[in-house]
């Protein structure tokens, strides 16, 4: 059984509170290696394609963040164990310096996984003394720095469990990251719809809470009245876009994603197999019957869209989705829950659109692109989402993998149209 991974913490942290982002950083730091517990050190060590990355690559490299953004230019004294790490656990950052290639991280089996502990180690001692000593004026500009590292820290445990589940993919034995967990037998609601009115809206994160860059500044938006699922697509419903040729009709299919099923001979979600003519998953727990009341998952947005049209819908705008998410509590199947799959809606239909935070993240229409007003910060944090605002979709929500207290209802997740791996499915949107 996996370690007590999946306590919820919660913490409306103020960036100068040192006391409070203290302890989030002992409980983040330390949820990311009760995560990895359950893993071999083979397991830790494996890259199954280009875009994952071995376990204890994301070890290191979220310490070579605290490392290399806070202590080394601002903690007079500090010095690392070892310089090769700012080459080696560098992940994109152009203005750091050179960086070891993504699609061979997976070589490095020196440092061993024991130099990395040791390494995560002297850098947590390193920040806790930090936060303890540091003077106010450096704190004023560190202090939003460590909260930023934890937040990217939280993003590399969600990477973490999708990694590890593509890895564990490939292998024949299927084999299983936690025990078998028991899914819940509910049926999931019909769909039905919520209408929104068209008129201006405000969009983007506003207040003090903590933010990603990405989710600002707040601005204005026209709407054209719409409505939007009362929950997410099913693996019914997708089984009967299968049925229908959803894979074989180019009509259905842009361009760019109609080149891909057929240069790829896409014909089911990833981690889907028939397997004595029954439909069978790769998980987190190991090989498992598709759960026809479940939303579809591990889609792409070529996926999404297709199927969309051939529902007869499309899917919502980022903003479309952020209205219908405002001022809702943030509560679903997240990692917390320890189910780490998506389960059905809860059957009941209410007042409010369900599923909207867990289970899935949801695909937009919208492309990625920086909000009217937007500016990177300067230095290296600049890079963190900015130089991403090209050729990405965005998704909202969040999944059964990300840490709870993760996402907001402003939350700008993006990926690539064609990727899958992650844990993403859909829900539909149409105008009225």
């Amino acid at each position: 059984m996996v370690p007590n991974v999946f306590e919820s913490h919660i913490i409306d942290i103020n960036s100068q509170d040192r006391e409070a982002i203290l302890t989030h950083f002992r409980w983040v730091r330390g949820e990311t290696e009760r995560l990895v517990a359950p893993l071999s050190l083979e397991d830790q060590v494996v890259q199954s394609m280009a875009d994952a990355s071995p376990t204890k690559w994301h070890l290191a490299h979220v310490t070579w963040f605290f490392e290399t953004l806070i202590l080394t230019p601002y903690y007079k004294g500090y010095s690392t164990p070892n310089e090769c790490f700012i080459y080696l656990y560098n992940s994109y950052y152009e203005t750091i310096g050179e960086r070891h290639p993504r699609p061979e991280r997976g070589l490095l089996t020196r440092p061993s996984g024991d130099e990395v502990i040791s390494y995560r180690k002297h850098v947590d001692s390193a920040v806790e003394n930090f936060i303890a000593n540091a003077d106010e004026r450096t704190w004023e500009i560190v202090g939003p720095l460590i909260l930023l590292g934890l937040h990217h820290e939280q993003q590399h445990q969600e990477l973490i469990l999708m990694d590890i589940l593509n890895a564990f993919s490939h292998n024949p034995i299927f084999p299983s990251y936690l025990d078998h967990i028991t899914l819940s037998e509910k049926k999931a609601p019909r769909l039905d719809w919520f209408e929104f009115d068209g008129g201006i809206y405000e969009i983007g994160h506003k207040g003090e809470e903590f933010s990603f860059d990405n989710e600002g500044p707040p601005h204005k938006e026209y709407l054209e009245p719409y409505q939007i699922a009362s929950r997410l697509v099913t693996n019914s419903e997708w089984k009967a876009f299968m049925s229908d040729g959803g894979y074989e009709r180019a009509e259905l299919w842009l361009s760019d994603g109609w080149s891909i099923v057929q240069n790829e001979n896409w014909k089911t979600p990833l981690y889907w197999k028939q397997i004595d003519g029954v439909w069978m998953a790769m998980t987190l727990s190991g090989l498992q019957m598709v759960n026809d009341e479940s939303p579809v998952c591990h889609v792409s947005f070529y996926e999404a869209d297709a199927y969309a049209r051939w529902s007869g819908k499309r899917l919502p705008t980022e903003s479309e989705w952020e209205i219908a998410a405002s001022g809702m509590e943030i509560k679903g199947n997240f990692q917390s829950k320890g189910l780490l799959q998506a389960e059905p809606a809860d059957g009941v239909l209410s007042s409010f659109p369900e599923q909207l935070f867990g289970d899935v993240w949801e695909w937009t229409q919208s492309s990625y692109s920086p909000y009217p007003g937007y500016k990177p910060v300067s230095g290296a944090a600049g890079e963190y989402n900015g130089k991403f605002m090209s050729s990405q979709m965005v998704l909202r929500g969040g999944s059964c993998v990300t840490p709870v207290g993760h996402v907001r209802s402003t939350y700008r997740n993006f990926f690539y149209p064609h990727m899958r791996w992650q844990f993403s499915g859909l829900r539909l949107a149409d105008n009225i």
